[in-house]
């Protein structure tokens, strides 16, 4: 279903629009002087009323985020790659979601150490995901997009990896190019966003998720005799069906609660 695909490009579009409309809230009522030097995204969102608008577009995109990882966890875990990679994806795509929670949440200006806590958590632990997301891409059979996907999801994590460095070494050491730092943490994120959004091709090969419970013959019947002895005839039957989340033919398992006489 070709829908899915929009979730990870509307978390994309959203969260560029977004941080953008930030920066431009913020020069306009000149919080940040661009003319000194480039401002970082956090240093954007210190003040009023950008502050308010940062920390919505954060939160909002932890919560996309959070509906991404688990979607690709379970098609890729449908896929036949129930490994414990797949497992670590999962586990680091929350931690990451939660990050930038944290940094929207607590401004620099006010909790600098649980801000830069929180980026830590949404850059490093974003990236490792998506360095796992590459080894996936390779291993999940079968896979229709690998021969473009891969090295593009490759090329764009080495972007990213290179990228964190520049600004981490901007970040601890005062080398003098704070505005060199400031426009790799901006191409970072932009970066990251392309990544979610690559998600998109893979995500309309979905077909549907479906998890349907039903109780059927249910019944219960209670005869007494001359001898005061009384029976109970039970049965429950359950159907659980699941269509994964590929183009294959859904599974259908049913399980039968036996007699009790």
């Amino acid at each position: 279903m070709w829908l899915w695909a929009l979730l990870p490009i509307c978390l994309a579009v959203f969260g560029t629009v977004g941080i953008w409309v930030v920066f431009g809230i913020a020069v306009s009522n000149e919080t940040v002087n661009i003319t000194a030097r480039f401002p970082y995204i956090s240093e954007c969102g210190t003040y009023d009323p950008q502050s308010c608008i940062f920390s919505q577009v954060c939160n909002i995109c932890a919560v996309l985020i959070l509906w991404v990882v688990v979607i690709r966890f379970q098609q890729v875990r449908d896929n036949g790659q129930n490994s414990k990679v797949n497992i670590a994806s999962i586990v680091l795509g929350f931690i990451s979601s939660l990050g930038i929670s944290i940094l929207g949440s607590f401004r620099q200006s006010v909790l600098f150490g649980i801000h830069v806590f929180g980026a830590f958590l949404a850059f490093f632990v974003g990236l490792a995901y998506f360095w796992l997301q590459v080894w996936l891409t390779y291993k999940v059979q079968p896979s229709k997009d690998r021969r473009w996907m891969g090295p593009l999801r490759a090329a764009l994590c080495s972007i990213c990896t290179i990228l964190v460095i520049t600004m981490a070494i901007g970040l601890l050491f005062d080398t003098g190019y704070r505005s060199m730092a400031s426009i790799s943490e901006w191409a970072l994120v932009m970066c990251f966003f392309v990544l979610f959004g690559l998600f998109g091709s893979e995500f309309r090969h979905i077909d549907h998720h479906q998890l349907t419970v039903q109780n059927q013959g249910l019944s219960k019947t209670q005869s007494i005799n001359t001898g005061g002895i009384i029976m109970y005839n039970s049965t429950a039957n359950r159907t659980f069906e699941h269509s994964a989340l590929t183009d294959e033919a859904p599974l259908k398992c049913t399980y039968l609660k036996p007699i009790v006489e």
